[in-house]
């Protein structure tokens, strides 16, 4: 039987706060450098809170830094390592994105 280790767990968490579409959006947006919440909530076409709220557990998970600039604030990838998971993970989905669009676990209910 597999154990479950503390670091599986860790790694678990870590492709949780990936796992969702607004905060997936918001990284692959960083990929092209730093950005404003304002930039930001134009591209997702999300509120400010909504937004704000994501971007919160991305910097709680230390995959974004702010820095502060004059009244305003520039979001932007925290390591080359976020950025090389965000890569890694697209040349993925481009060799077996198909599999995992017809994935019966994650197949959508809705019609």
């Amino acid at each position: 039987m597999i154990q479950v280790s503390a670091g599986t767990d860790l790694a678990a968490k870590l492709f949780r706060s990936l796992s969702d579409p607004i905060r997936l959006a918001l990284l692959l947006e960083l990929l092209e450098g730093e950005k404003r919440v304002t930039d930001l909530v134009r591209v997702t076409d999300r509120s400010q809170a909504t937004v704000s709220e994501h971007l919160a557990c991305l910097k709680g998970c230390g995959l974004i830094d702010v820095r502060p600039e004059g009244r305003q604030s520039f979001y932007g990838l925290a390591s080359p390592e976020v950025v090389d998971v965000l890569l890694a993970a697209q040349r993925l989905l481009a060799a077996n994105g198909d599999q995992v669009q017809l994935c019966p676990v994650h197949l959508d209910p809705s019609p």
